[in-house]
Formats: structure tokens, sequence, C-alpha cells
């Protein structure tokens, strides 16, 4: 299992934000409301009304606000399916803070913060495989530093079986492009529509768990093979 809480800690710190920052934090939070699940490449917005608009498309109403309380999932109307699990985000990664190059990303010295504020989610069944498409909308604050004209976002999605153990299912980072435009917060969705992972079974599948959250990790380049010539 990725431990995304170890490398949000290493890459980028919770901070403490300024007033004025803390209020900006506070209204974007207010934005979310709750709702549910459904059973039924990722897809990527900056601020882009036409992919934002792809979320609601996708899920309606069945969203919910974003928590990290592992909450039940979501029944199918068809007892032969699976559960299609709940999404929770990891404790440890709510937030995505990036400073001052050199500085920690504290107080005066924060360039921006990212959070998750709502969360989608619905399943399908194929040949025994589970197909889940995970909504994700946040929100990037800009702190006293100011932030650049764009930033990345990087944010992890894992299927998880949870208990005394848990063992991680399937696990894959996203990047998603946030255009700052000026304001002082910019919205952002994502959808990742390839969750492909083998149904379980009735004694097992209550115990499913979609974990999301920020993964700085997944900003850094890709290692080099170990057959790849320096050049």
């Amino acid at each position: 299992m990725v431990d995304l809480r170890s490398k949000h800690r290493a890459v980028a710190r919770v901070v403490r934000p300024s007033l004025r920052f803390a209020a900006l934090a506070t209204a974007a939070l207010a934005l979310a409301g709750c709702g549910g699940g459904s059973f039924g490449g990722a897809q990527s917005s900056g601020g882009d009304p036409s992919l934002t608009d792809r979320f609601y498309q996708l899920f309606g109403s069945n969203s919910q606000a974003a928590t990290t309380t592992v909450t039940a999932p979501t029944p199918s109307s068809d007892a032969s399916l699976p559960v299609c699990p709940a999404v929770s985000i990891r404790p440890g990664a709510s937030t995505f803070a990036v400073g001052v190059p050199g500085r920690e990303a504290t107080g005066n010295d924060l360039r921006y913060q990212a959070t998750i504020v709502r969360t989608a989610r619905d399943c399908s069944l194929n040949d025994g495989m589970v197909t889940a498409r995970i909504g994700i909308q946040g929100r990037v604050i800009v702190g006293p530093a100011g932030a650049p004209a764009t930033v990345e976002v990087p944010i992890r999605i894992a299927v998880v079986q949870g208990g005394v153990s848990e063992k991680t299912i399937f696990t894959r980072a996203y990047r998603t492009t946030v255009t700052m435009q000026g304001d002082n917060t910019v919205p952002f969705s994502l959808v990742a529509e390839d969750v492909v992972y083998p149904a379980p079974t009735a004694a097992v599948g209550d115990s499913y768990i979609f974990y999301i959250g920020f993964d700085p990790q997944a900003l850094r380049p890709e290692p080099r093979g170990r057959n790849q010539r320096r050049r």
C-alpha cells in the first residue's frame, strides 16, 4: 500500500494559515453539500465550466461532502452485484500545501493550498471485473506569498480491502493542472474512469474502500530505468 501520509509529510506540510487565508478556506469548504453514491483515463478541470459540468452530468446528485470518515458502502439494487465502496480521504492526505522554494509552507511563505470538498462514485460489473468512476472536486486557495499562474495538483486513488491488515487492490496517481486566473480561490475537478479491479466476494465486499488523497510524490519525475542509458 502506498503510504499517502508519509509522502505527504515529506513533501508538503499541512499549514496553519493566516486569518485571511483561513477565511478563504472556510468559505471554500462551506460550498460542500451532502449526497450519496450509486452502483451503476481521467478527466480534469482547472476551473473549466465544461469539465466541472461533466462531473454533475456523470454523477448528478450522487455526490457527497468529502470526509476522512469511512462510511458504509452503497448496496446494489441487484443482490447479485457487489456493493460500490464508499469514498474516503486518507487521513493525513486531505490537504496539499506549497510554500516559497526553500521554505516551509506556513504563514506568509505559503503560496497555495489545495483541499478536496466533494466526491462521487459509481460502479459497473462486467466479466467479473468492477469498473469504477471516481469523481473529485476541490479548491485551490491562494496563500499570502501568491500562487503561480498554473499549479499541478497530485491525487492518488486506491481501492483497499479494509480490516486488521489492509490490502491494496488497486492504486494509481493522477495529476491535474489548475489555471489560477488571478482569483483567490479556484475550483478543480477530476474524474478517474480507469479504476478496474476484480469483483470481491460477498464475504469481503463490504470491507472495500475507495481511498483518495493528495500525493506529492506523483509530481516527481519517473525514476530512470535500469537499462536506460545516461545521455
